[in-house]
């Protein structure tokens, strides 16, 4: 690099902790921050600012504001919040609980103490009353991977550095708690713009790995029917490339677990569906639980995922290819081998076998179409299904709130690089307004479109707003049915009925005349029409907010199914001792 452009570069640096911080989250991808101020991170925020790669989005709750870094790492990669000690570290800890389920790198940072305070006998406010400052620290530590507080100069940079490579190699949330009278102040350590870190890049065990592929290569070519299963492990391992490889190269027929939709290609010829027990996609579960053999790709096994462990999966016929393990039937079991390098070597030892994929064409029969309509009848929930499937391309993105949304937007099938995301490990309700404002903000080249059930979206209402200020263009589908629809089908009482808003004035109120945003009621089907006509016509760079009324009982027979199931896996008696 020339001199100049050297000097250019260390200007925005400053040579502060601050200045430090804020270029390395450019460096790693980060271009929007989301926060809320508070007394200890303002300082912080002020060098935040001043970086010039850097948006500073504030938003109303810390809750909310790690829901959007959830969002945003979802879309780029990482993503970053700052919140203030104690108070604001706990608040956001549930969506940094939900970030670690989902293997997402979020850097949630926290303006701390002024660093002479720690040590001492000194009670500070934003603390339960007690010289102990470790409070938030022993909280953090469960949720994420590692955890630096950064009370002294002299460390700072190697702390910093640590925990950020931590994160992008872990794939999984890090704390990073900074003193507040720390970010301003100039340090040898800090002169130069920050030297790049070199991440090392994980590479297979070489005779594990030809092993591994041995051994599965075997048991598959003596299979007659096989079948392949991609899971959400798939964006941690970042293997769907090698995923079509492999599906490409044998043949086999391609279905997805309901929690990695969006990582698997809909549109391949051998693509069949949602495997999801007894809520699969039609035809898709008959095929993968008759297999002789099925290979999993980085699937998670849970109750939700299982339908109430009622799975008809047996282990002796499936290989669980983990991000860094591989196990074949009832064993051997390969340690360090990589999905991707597992999965593109497996792709050049199977022999071609398009059984089963054959047999999924004799049985299938297309999805039956919604009975025709009385005029002016209310509004079905499968017919709204129909319409924002027809709103779907490789512009947009999908994002599903828990509860009914997830079986909904589940059937939607995904064109060609068109987005989708869900928080199905953790299911904290909620999350979708906080992901949804990440998420757009950090993929500007997509219309979001949100799914959410009226009961998840007043826990995090609010941040609407922010989405507003950032001139988002997402559209919100408000489903309106009066409660808790989930928690009904899965057992039902009067917890479940919420009070009812007037979700459409809400907004508006919200809105205030600042911004773009446009809203709907919609009751019947034409007026659906009109309303999905207006948001992607006259209002499409605008916030559509469409609240959609309909029955209280009107849910997917999935979720049905599924809670019924959920309900007795719940509701089993203790073992007798």
């Amino acid at each position: 690099m020339e001199e100049a452009d050297w000097s250019a570069v260390t200007g925005s640096c400053s040579g502060t902790l601050g200045g430090h911080l804020a270029r390395r989250l450019v460096q790693i991808g980060v271009r929007d921050v989301f926060s809320v101020p508070g007394d200890f991170n303002l300082t912080l925020l002020d060098h935040l600012i001043a970086e010039p790669g850097l948006n500073l989005v504030g938003c109303c709750n810390e809750l909310n504001a790690g829901y959007a870094a959830d969002g945003y790492a979802r879309a780029r990669g990482v993503g970053a919040c700052v919140v203030t000690f104690t108070v604001g570290g706990l608040s956001v800890l549930n969506a940094i609980a939900g970030a670690y389920s989902e293997n997402l790198p979020v850097i949630c940072i926290v303006g701390g103490p002024n660093s002479n305070d720690y040590g001492t006998n000194r009670i500070l406010h934003h603390t339960i009353g007690l010289p102990d400052f470790t409070q938030e620290l022993r909280s953090f530590q469960t949720v994420t991977c590692t955890q630096a507080v950064v009370n002294h100069l002299e460390d700072a940079h190697e702390q910093i550095d640590t925990a950020i490579s931590t994160a992008l190699k872990e794939s999984k949330p890090v704390y990073l708690s900074i003193s507040c009278n720390l970010p301003g102040i100039p340090h040898p350590t800090f002169s130069r713009e920050p030297v790049p870190f070199f991440l090392a890049p994980k590479v297979s065990n070489q005779i594990g790995l030809e092993a591994a592929v041995e051994a599965t290569a075997d048991f598959l070519n003596r299979a007659v029917k096989p079948v392949i299963v991609g899971g959400p492990k798939l964006r941690v391992a970042k293997a769907q490339r090698a995923l079509m490889e492999l599906a490409d190269a044998s043949g086999y027929p391609i279905a997805v677990m309901p929690s990695g939709k969006g990582l698997v290609p809909e549109q391949h010829p051998h693509f069949i569906g949602t495997y999801w027990g007894a809520v699969s996609t039609t035809f898709c579960g008959e095929i993968v639980e008759s297999a002789d053999a099925y290979v999993f790709a980085g699937p998670i096994f849970n109750d939700y995922s299982s339908v109430g462990y009622s799975l008809l999966i047996k282990k002796e016929k499936a290989v669980i290819v983990e991000p860094n393990r591989v196990t074949v039937g009832n064993g051997p079991s390969f340690g360090w081998v990589f999905m991707a390098d597992f999965l593109s070597a497996l792709a050049k030892k199977l022999k071609k076998n398009e059984t089963a994929v054959e047999n999924y064409r004799r049985i299938y029969v297309p999805p039956g179409v919604p009975l025709r309509r009385e005029e002016h009848e209310a509004l079905r929930v499968n017919v709204l299904f129909k319409h924002i499937q027809d709103m779907l391309d490789g512009n947009s993105a999908v994002i599903a709130e828990t509860g009914d949304s997830w079986f909904n937007c589940q059937k939607l099938r995904l064109p060609e690089n068109c987005g989708y995301e869900f928080q199905m490990q953790y299911g904290s309700i909620g999350w979708s307004v906080g992901a949804t404002l990440g998420y757009a903000q950090g993929a500007k080249d997509k219309r979001v479109i949100a799914c959410i059930g009226d009961g998840s979206f007043q826990v995090t209402a609010q941040d609407v707003s922010t989405m507003i200020r950032c001139g988002q263009r997402t559209i919100i589908f408000l489903i309106n049915n009066g409660g808790y629809t989930i928690e009904v089908e899965i057992h039902d009482g009067p917890y479940n009925v919420i009070k009812n808003w007037d979700y459409t004035a809400l907004i508006n109120a919200i809105h205030n005349g600042e911004g773009k945003c446009w809203t709907a009621k919609v009751r019947t089907e034409d007026e659906l029409t009109e309303a999905i006509a207006t948001a992607t016509g006259a209002h499409k760079d605008s916030l559509c907010f469409i609240e959609v009324f309909v029955h209280k009982d009107d849910t997917s027979k999935e979720l049905l199914e599924w809670g019924s199931r959920v309900s007795a896996a719940n509701g089993r008696p203790p073992n007798p001792q």
